[in-house]
């Protein structure tokens, strides 16, 4: 027999979509030109229980009517959606208990495993937890080693419990190289629970340490089922006669070879609706050149994203969301709904369509086949003679004429109101029906430009797969202290390059799709680098690529053999999601003058803090969540006007310093309450109340966590010492003042992991920024400072007030916004709780097509640059006020926006937009969310804010100084203000006495 180098080239390429109703399959030859001549053959049969007997079908039946020989075909590749309805459902019989092992030391015990999960989900997969020691600093020095006796001790634990699926996830693990804390943590594991399934975090997901935790566990929740789904999958290429590797469709469009599939199940949950969208692309690739909305409508549910212009779907921000978990994963921003052809219509008063559904058994229990349950597919069939489906004549005096108008309009506007919440903007789009149960749609929707069924269109998920890439990512932090970044950076490529070549993708076709450079702020010479290649697949290395699972299936035999009974609650016990807040209806609690925080009240806090961080700050995310824990534990959070605050009060400062990116991976531990201890200690004075140093990102919250504290138990002050984010600890408003000098001196920091700083006395408040810094570096780049107490009279004079109040308006306008499908606008929303017009404006919407960044002295200096471009995505529809560049230079917070010339020509003059002291805040176009200046990426569509700063900046001489250009090195610009400054309205002011059920969220 001639040898596989011999053979002709295989050419085809079998995919295959098992969906919970029906199992698509196609064949498609990619070196056609058109959708038309490459598809050879396509099938559409019910998904069966086994789902290698629906696979096979599909298959053979395609063999057989195209005449097509199995060794003429290069790959088979299979999208599911079985692994995410499995944790959608909260399906314990597909879901495995897990037991977490952090190895974080002191740390992270603010934010316990899945504590930001609903509790149904939860109490189905979390079933053990310990917090061990171990963990590094983000210069590789240990946070502790971890203890083998330790280790030990827990999986007696897990023994006695019956788990056998652990994660392991260690504090700044995806940079651990040198003491691989996981691996040998997974190996004592292993050697003391024999055929247990040990995930290690790091193979998961990168740096965001709950979020990649959040990964990990879902990842071991479903393995054994994967596992199993996987092996039924692979079955049916033996039964005919197929010698190709398999491979899993997964969430960003690309592809895994089965055996990584079977491991890294997580990244394939999504692979549903991006194969949809990229088959809809593949089909419309020649007649559509603009952002289309895809509608997707399977026998179960229907899921509408934004297909771009480019033919891949519109992605969600820096994180992912799955049935409310949050992941750090790259994922298109779908919504599904309950509606498909198999939908089950109830037809009393009112008329409701789902979201139960006949699923896979639509063929035997539909009436239109023969069985007694009206669904959506009959009612189609009934309003559409041409649609030749089943035995028309089982439908006669079944439905009425007026129950085909109420569920023709019922579908009609559940289609339009899911498509309107996914838009951005109120105007018009392309919708793209695909799905084998499209044939519900009707053929005009409201907010739909035209609605287009293509051919094939049933098995678009299936032409997805067939063509989906193969790519790789290479996400690492590197030292750059003897190479260069430009050097460090072209070896990263490199890597991901040879990644996705050992993958199996044809070399020729790899290319570099995506790049990121960020340089570590506060630790030296340490940049990270995020650099993603794709290809298309080798055809001529079918036989070198291992998908085999080996001896794994066998192994998890005696797994099910031995699982636990777990006594959990039935769907209908189920407590549900969380019931979501009306935000027109919504009070405060507001009693005597002293706001009670509930968590919607921290919810539109921390949503507002990061947009007035200005780019910096960091994200509020872990601090939100750690005051949300303790609200449930009934903490009792308290913020006081500074009206109400007595001269004689004691007003103490406490807040986060160091690196963004060490703070989410590094999370918290006690080092804020103990440098308040510590300063304490060599004060002559205790706090009566606590402050904010800065309201901008994740320190705004940090006055109400220590407040919190029933060691404090202090009120917040509604105020702050910048009114945004600032880099140093001289740009705030008592050093403005200068009514003393210096005004940060004692002063403590700690680390949390043993180690303080108190420095009792100063010549200077920049001395204190200088040696607080370089002492930062030693202490892991993320330390807890703590300011000595101020006067009540001092603060009054000081204070930028209100800036809670602020920041909760602000998150209010944002929630509006999305309650009412308005996010096109939020930024008019937001400069409106800012004082409206006068107060602010928006100075530019586009797309970042451009990010440098590099260090200096600890912070991070850069350059953003976003091209004007309608937010929605379409080239040609930019207002003319928005024509060319804007540049933002930043120093960990944004410094200026600045227009540049459109010829580029230098020697033109730019036109300063805004500079500080003025805030300058980017928000994402799609959710209305701060953007941070760690995650400006490119391609991100943004709206650029700016928003008057407040007078204690402007009004003198000496706060335009320390607060304005010449501050950051920009001393050839001036500052002109670009509104005027409009003091924030009260919360306690507006609502005291109000409050009837403000806390009913709680």
């Amino acid at each position: 027999m001639a040898s596989e180098q011999n053979q002709a080239p295989r050419r085809l390429r079998v995919g295959i979509d098992v969906g919970g109703t029906n199992t698509d399959g196609v064949i498609i030859d990619p070196s056609e030109s058109t959708p038309d001549k490459a598809i050879k053959a396509w099938h559409k049969t019910s998904t069966t229980p086994d789902p290698s007997d629906g696979i096979s079908t599909a298959i053979q039946t395609m063999f057989d009517s195209a005449g097509i020989d199995a060794s003429d075909v290069a790959s088979v590749t299979i999208g599911t959606t079985h692994f995410v309805n499995a944790v959608v459902e909260m399906d314990s019989s597909r879901l495995a208990p897990v037991a977490v092992l952090r190895l974080c030391g002191p740390f992270s015990k603010h934010a316990l495993p899945c504590v930001d999960w609903e509790e149904d989900l939860r109490d189905v997969v979390l079933g053990h937890y310990a917090l061990l020691k171990g963990g590094l600093e983000v210069d590789g020095h240990l946070i502790s080693d971890i203890d083998e006796e330790e280790i030990k001790s827990q999986c007696s634990i897990i023994k006695q419990k019956g788990l056998r699926s652990i994660v392991i996830n260690g504090v700044f693990s995806p940079i651990d190289t040198v003491e691989r804390q996981e691996e040998r943590a997974a190996e004592i594991v292993k050697r003391e629970i024999p055929n247990c399934d040990v995930v290690c975090s790091k193979e998961v997901a990168n740096l965001g340490f709950l979020e990649r935790e959040n990964a990990s566990i879902l990842n071991a929740a479903i393995l054994p089922f994967a596992r199993k789904t996987i092996s039924s999958f692979q079955k049916p290429m033996k039964t005919v006669g197929l010698n190709c590797p398999v491979f899993i469709a997964q969430n960003d469009g690309t592809v895994l070879p089965g055996a990584m599939a079977a491991r890294l199940p997580i990244r394939t949950f999504s692979s549903g609706p991006t194969n949809s969208m990229r088959g809809a692309a593949y089909l419309v690739q020649q007649t559509l050149d603009e952002d289309i909305m895809v509608v997707d409508i399977g026998g179960t549910t229907t899921d509408v994203g934004l297909l771009q212009a480019n033919g891949f779907p519109r992605q969600q921000a820096a994180y992912s969301d799955l049935a409310g978990v949050r992941m750090n994963f790259s994922c298109p921003d779908i919504k599904s709904i309950g509606l498909g052809g198999g939908s089950i219509i109830h037809t009393g008063e009112p008329m409701t369509i789902g979201p139960e559904s006949t699923g896979n058994k639509l063929t035997s229990e539909a009436v239109v086949f023969g069985g007694q349950t009206l669904t959506a597919t009959d009612f189609s069939v009934m309003s559409n003679p041409d649609l030749e489906i089943g035995n028309r004549e089982l439908l006669q005096g079944k439905i009425t004429s007026e129950l085909l108008s109420n569920f023709q309009g019922l579908v009609k506007k559940r289609l339009e109101r899911i498509i309107d919440v996914m838009k951005t903007s109120p105007g018009d789009i392309p919708v793209l029906l695909v799905g084998g149960g499209a044939v519900i749609a009707p053929h005009e929707l409201s907010g739909a430009s035209k609605v287009v069924k293509p051919q094939w269109s049933g098995v678009a998920n299936a032409i997805g797969a067939a063509m989906a890439r193969l790519s790789a990512v290479e996400d690492i932090i590197v030292s750059t202290e003897n190479q260069t970044t430009a050097e460090a950076r072209d070896t990263v490529t490199r890597r991901a390059i040879e990644k996705t070549v050992s993958a199996g993708a044809d070399p020729a076709t790899v290319e570099v799709v995506e790049v990121d450079t960020l340089p570590l702020s506060y630790v030296e010479n340490k940049t990270r680098f995020i650099v993603r290649a794709a290809g298309d697949f080798d055809t001529s290395r079918t036989q070198n690529i291992d998908d085999s699972l080996g001896g794994q299936v066998e192994a998890e035999n005696s797994h099910d053999e031995t699982m636990p009974e777990r006594a959990l609650p039935k769907p209908s016990q189920r407590k549900g999601p969380r019931k979501q807040v009306d935000v027109n209806e919504y009070v405060p609690d507001v009693r005597n003058r002293i706001w009670y925080i509930s968590e919607t009240d921290v919810e539109w806090i921390a949503t507002g803090c990061y947009i007035l961080g200005t780019g910096g700050g960091g994200s509020p995310y872990s601090s939100k969540i750690r005051l949300r824990t303790e609200l449930r534990k009934g903490a009792v959070i308290r913020v006081v006007d500074t009206r109400d605050i007595p001269d004689d009060a004691q007003v103490g400062c406490g807040g986060g310093a160091g690196s963004p990116t060490v703070a989410i991976e590094k999370l918290g531990g006690d080092e804020m309450l103990e440098s308040q201890h510590e300063l304490y200690k060599i004060c002559d004075r205790s706090a009566t109340h606590m402050i904010s140093v800065e309201i901008g990102g994740a320190n705004g919250l940090q006055s109400m966590i220590i407040g919190a504290s029933t060691l404090m138990n202090l009120p917040a002050v509604d105020g702050d010492w910048m009114g945004r984010a600032y880099p140093t600890k001289w740009q705030t408003t008592p050093v403005v003042f200068n009514e003393r000098t210096p005004i940060w001196a004692p002063i403590a920091m700690s680390d949390g992991n043993g180690n303080v700083v108190v420095m009792p006395k100063t010549s200077s408040d920049a001395h204190v920024e200088r040696i607080l810094r370089a002492a930062i570096g030693q202490m892991g780049s993320n330390v807890g400072a703590a300011d000595a107490p101020v006067t009540g009279a001092e603060t009054k004079r000081w204070v930028v007030e209100r800036t809670i109040s602020q920041s909760w308006r602000i998150g209010r306008g944002v929630a509006k916004a999305r309650q009412e499908n308005q996010v096109s606008n939020v930024a008019e929303a937001i400069i409106d709780q800012c004082g409206g017009p006068s107060a602010g404006r928006v100075l530019w919407k586009g797309k970042i097509v451009g990010v440098e960044r590099n260090l200096k002295t600890g912070h991070v200096y850069g350059e953003c640059l976003i091209q004007g471009t309608d937010v929605s995505g379409k080239e040609d529809a930019v207002d003319s006020a928005f024509r060319g560049i804007l540049k933002i230079p930043f120093k960990n917070e944004n410094i200026a926006a600045i227009k540049v010339p459109e010829d580029g020509r230098k020697e033109k003059q730019e036109d300063v937009l805004a500079i500080v002291p003025d805030l300058i805040t980017v928000i994402d176009a799609q959710s209305g969310e701060a953007v941070g200046t760690p995650e400006y990426r490119y391609g991100l569509l943004v709206v650029v804010l700016g928003l008057a700063a407040s007078d204690k900046w402007t009004s003198t001489e000496r706060g335009i100084k320390l607060g304005g250009p010449d501050s950051f090195g920009f001393n050839h610009l001036r500052y002109t203000p670009l509104g005027t400054y409009q003091p924030p309205q009260s919360v306690i002011d507006e609502y005291d006495g109000r409050a009837s059920g403000g806390n009913s969220d709680q």
